[in-house]
């Protein structure tokens, strides 16, 4: 059952060639398809290419056909190409000729174009969501650590002191400007490509404006070839977004998976939480942060993958963009898995509140003793100096007592302009 059947048969190596993993990938969009399909259906209604007994018996069987998604009851089995087929034959096999008649002025490259869209659109709100949340435990364990010091690091070597509650504070406000990339994502996204056809629009006086205000569109996708070319350029915003989330993630694993070692010993996580080796009884590894960074890595090279596939298509449609679909999907549900772990672990974090105590940090605190000589009347580059002939000859005592007033240090972590900033990014698109 295909769309473009024609009466003839297809070689059975093509078709498992063409239509690949896209029955399985479809299952996610089957949701979407039906909602594209009852928006098209009433607005066939509307110019009168539905009666109203049609358009409701089209509505009440794409219920039973939503019910069914909801309930994980939906296949698309071998015998469909995919879930557009398989929606149109289940409203056909009911319906009979009123279900020929839901393709009418429309083209599958344009239900894929919603259905995307719209996809797309419920999994960035989600994704924002999930950082919110995430955002929101960063910061309560900022104000809760506060006033427990870190070493701060340049060139892996100890440089300067700086706190827990400083480095928490520090991803949660780095998460605003992801949330910033997935905002611009979602106006991209928010536009209705419905209508479009084959890429050239419809000789039926469809009504496009009725289909956007039905699907809660913000915007009309208005020229036809240009809603066929957001096909590739819209996963591919969406993509870099993530990669902005991705790479937040991927850092603080990194972090964590530094912290947690014995060299350091600056945080540790609960024994559920942690792995062990096979033959070395001591250890506790940071698997759940390493897979993090491993799978945020990959979401990275997602936006790349995606511009080698599209990058060089003229205008139109190309089979090409089929391919899409297998990176776009995977990488959103492992982006989501990363959030949900990284969250759900983090919230059982253990600090060290004693790590400046040691020895090996004392020289944390040189530049707050050139500074101190500095407020005394020393000329800055004397203090160096002075300071630093104390190293050389090993006699350098640290005052460890930190006093920082500017908004964004140590003693003034801003975490109320902060948490605005956030407010604001995340009203944007509410």
């Amino acid at each position: 059952m295909k769309l473009w059947d024609k009466g003839f048969s297809t070689d059975k190596k093509i078709d498992i060639f063409t239509v690949g993993n896209d029955r399985e990938l479809d299952l996610v969009l089957a949701k979407y398809d039906v909602i594209g399909s009852l928006a098209h259906a009433k607005m066939l209604h509307k110019i009168g290419l539905l009666s109203k007994e049609e358009m409701n018996q089209v509505e009440k069987e794409l219920g039973v056909i939503s019910t069914s998604i909801d309930k994980g009851e939906f296949l698309i089995e071998d015998s469909f190409e995919d879930v557009h087929s398989k929606v149109e034959f289940l409203l056909t096999e009911k319906l009979g000729d009123t279900g020929k008649k839901i393709h009418t002025a429309r083209s599958r490259n344009d239900q894929v174009l919603v259905d995307v869209h719209l996809y797309l659109r419920d999994e960035l709100k989600e994704m924002r969501t999930m950082i919110i949340d995430f955002f929101d435990l960063l910061m309560k364990l900022s104000d809760k650590h506060k006033d427990n010091l870190l070493p701060g690091y340049t060139h892996l070597q100890v440089a300067m002191p700086s706190s827990f509650g400083m480095w928490f504070s520090a991803y949660a406000e780095s998460l605003i400007d992801d949330i910033y990339m997935l905002n611009a994502a979602y106006r991209v996204v928010d536009q209705n490509p419905l209508g479009s056809a084959a890429g050239y629009g419809s000789s039926f006086p469809i009504d496009r404006d009725h289909t956007t205000q039905e699907m809660e569109f913000s915007h009309l996708k208005v020229n036809s070839v240009a809603a066929q070319m957001s096909r590739g350029k819209t996963e591919k915003t969406v993509a870099f977004a993530m990669s902005s989330v991705a790479a937040t993630l991927s850092k603080f694993a990194m972090d964590i998976c530094l912290y947690m070692s014995q060299n350091f010993g600056f945080v540790s996580f609960p024994d559920e939480l942690t792995t062990g080796s096979s033959i070395m009884p001591h250890k506790k590894n940071p698997d759940v942060f390493e897979l993090i960074r491993g799978k945020c890595n990959k979401i990275q090279a997602l936006p790349f993958e995606l511009t080698m596939i599209s990058n060089n298509l003229p205008s139109g449609y190309h089979r090409d963009l089929q391919l899409l679909k297998e990176g776009m999907i995977p990488g959103i549900q492992a982006l989501k898995s990363c959030l949900e772990m990284f969250t759900f672990s983090l919230s059982t974090i253990e600090v060290n509140k004693n790590i400046v105590d040691q020895k090996i940090y004392d020289y944390l605190f040189t530049v707050e003793e050139v500074n101190k000589l500095v407020q005394e009347g020393v000329p800055f580059r004397d203090a160096y100096k002075i300071v630093g002939g104390k190293v050389v000859k090993g006699g350098f005592i640290p005052d460890k007592k930190v006093v920082h007033t500017h908004i964004g240090s140590v003693g003034n972590l801003g975490l109320d302009r902060i948490k605005a900033k956030m407010k604001k990014a995340n009203a944007h698109n509410s």
